[in-house]
């Protein structure tokens, strides 16, 4: 830990950490965390860091560069960055205070594309920057704590922190026809937890809501993270499971009245949403 560096470039306050074996392994983990107050203009490099930074700008102003691209920063912005890539951040000449946490696990990689592919950008204005400012407070005490069960404690702040950045990265207003667009997804998804039980195709659903299917499933997968076939088989699948556990119905009526006729193909469908077959999951529970 060093609490307090007073230096010529910068004035921090900081926690370095060492998570536990266990919390390497398999949480989201913290690495870094602090608050930095630049006393002159300076810029600061690294790359090949197993590390991912997010940083909030308090006040002042600079510029993040992340894969060759330049990005200005003021008070309210926000940056999120893969640290295996070169990047670099530079205070202006009205020097700046940022927050910052560096964090890693072992799904990071997976969810950094996902936030890319749903349109992150490294560079970002939130609509309430203070949520994000509350989050790193949190992060920071727990981790100057002598909380015995920490890691736990950093890993549900750092996943909230994710779900806040996931929430961030649809932007789908910054093409002028897409805000309709939008709400034409979620009509899909409404409808789809409404009428599951009907026989549902791709074809009916673009018809339906005069969506043409190929945009269609590409616009679901960015918003919800899966197909449409594969949220309508959740949803079955689903209700399926209540059916199973709290009524008499046999495994065929059950497919039945979650939209699968075919008890050969309910069977499949369901194993492969839950793993395992719909008569064990009953006797399971």
């Amino acid at each position: 830990m060093d609490p307090l560096f007073q230096g010529t470039l910068v004035n921090a306050k900081r926690v370095i950490y060492t998570p536990s074996n266990f919390a390497r392994t398999n949480l989201l983990h913290l690495q870094e965390t602090g608050e930095l107050q630049a006393l002159v203009p300076h810029v600061s490099s690294r790359k090949d860091l197993l590390s991912y930074l997010f940083l909030v700008v308090l006040k002042g102003s600079g510029s993040l560069t992340y894969e060759g691209v330049s990005y200005d920063l003021s008070a309210g912005d926000c940056g999120f960055v893969d640290c295996r890539r070169a990047y670099s951040h530079q205070s202006s000449k009205d020097l700046w205070t940022l927050k910052w946490v560096h964090f890693y696990g072992p799904n990071m990689t997976g969810i950094y594309e996902k936030y890319v592919e749903r349109g992150g950008r490294p560079v970002f204005r939130p609509d309430d920057p203070g949520l994000c400012v509350e989050l790193l407070d949190q992060l920071y005490q727990i981790a100057d704590s002598p909380d015995y069960i920490r890691d736990m404690h950093i890993f549900e702040k750092i996943t909230s922190l994710l779900a806040f950045l996931m929430a961030e990265s649809w932007h789908p207003e910054h093409n002028t026809h897409m805000g309709s667009k939008r709400q034409s997804i979620q009509q899909v998804k409404e409808y789809l937890d409404e009428h599951y039980k009907e026989r549902i195709t791709l074809d009916e659903l673009a018809g339906r809501f005069f969506i043409n299917k190929f945009y269609l499933t590409r616009i679901f997968k960015e918003q919800f993270g899966t197909s449409v076939n594969s949220y309508l088989a959740q949803v079955r699948v689903t209700h399926a499971k209540q059916l199973l556990r709290f009524s008499d119905m046999t495994v065929e009526e059950v497919g039945r009245q979650c939209g699968i006729d075919e008890p050969a193909y309910f069977a499949r469908v369901f194993k492969k949403v839950e793993g395992t077959a719909p008569g064990e999951y009953r006797r399971m529970w």
